[in-house]
């Protein structure tokens, strides 16, 4: 925990937008939709501002709350996204609070200096990474919705999850699939060229955050493969996203969050 350590700026900016994040979830039952829009649209561009200065900076930190903070980030803007699409959508009170915590964790564990040794290509595969996060992320947050509303239809009761259910389901494995394009880059960048990415001496290790990630990306591999071939869907289908997605969890944000919260170490 470094919060000693945090810039002032840094501090007002995180401190603000999880304010704007918090305000439009707790008082959901108050707002117009254009007002809670306008308040999620100020908490991404305070949130945007936070990483910019944190993973922009002369001294970039980055570690396991960085990571889901610009997953978070992510998600929230493909939801922006969405939410144009399919105005009827109803995930901004998951993907506020989401939103706040993410901030703040990140606040009180800014992570690690990034390695000096490493190359031109580091900042794209951690982009890619994290960007995958983001799309898996949002796939899980849409599979909650898309379970409680069968859930809900099961029990006669009004599905509320603002979409038709067979849309929400495509959306879902859509995003899985992007998610996989851009997991399976990762791991090409990673494992193929190590050295290149993270400079001379870093070789291929066989640690537990690849190994991890592999099974993750066989996880989800066979789950589009099925979806594909077979038509897996419904709960089969969901609970491999779940299970790929702690598995991918657990390889980087779980591997850092040993080193830097329980070992203490950030390098």
């Amino acid at each position: 925990m470094i919060l000693a350590s945090v810039p002032p700026v840094d501090l007002i900016l995180s401190v603000l937008a999880a304010i704007a994040y918090a305000w439009p979830a707790v008082r959901a039952q108050h707002l117009s939709q254009a007002a809670s829009r306008a308040w999620v649209a100020t908490a991404w561009l305070l949130h945007g501002a936070v990483l910019a200065l944190s993973l922009l900076s002369d001294q970039p930190r980055f570690g396991f709350a960085t990571a889901l903070s610009v997953t978070a980030w992510l998600v929230a803007a493909v939801y922006a996204i969405e939410s144009q699409l399919f105005p009827q959508l109803q995930t901004r009170w998951t993907l506020c609070a989401l939103g706040a915590g993410a901030v703040l964790l990140a606040l009180v564990f800014p992570g690690g200096l990034l390695s000096t040794t490493a190359t031109m290509w580091l900042p794209l595969h951690l982009a890619f990474g994290v960007a995958s996060y983001g799309l898996f992320g949002t796939a899980v947050v849409h599979a909650w919705f898309m379970t409680r509303a069968e859930n809900r239809m099961r029990l006669g009761q009004d599905p509320a999850s603002g979409l038709p259910l067979l849309t929400l389901e495509r959306i879902t494995f859509r995003l899985v699939a992007a998610g996989f394009v851009l997991l399976s880059a990762t791991l090409l960048m990673g494992l193929g060229f190590s050295e290149a990415v993270y400079g001379h001496g870093h070789a291929l290790r066989w640690d537990h955050k690849t190994v991890f990630s592999i099974l993750a990306w066989l996880t989800f591999a066979v789950l589009l493969v099925g979806r594909m071939g077979f038509g897996w869907r419904g709960r089969r289908a969901v609970n491999m996203l779940y299970g790929g997605s702690v598995l991918l969890l657990l390889a980087y944000v779980g591997s850092r969050f040993v080193l830097e919260v329980i070992l203490r170490r950030t390098a």
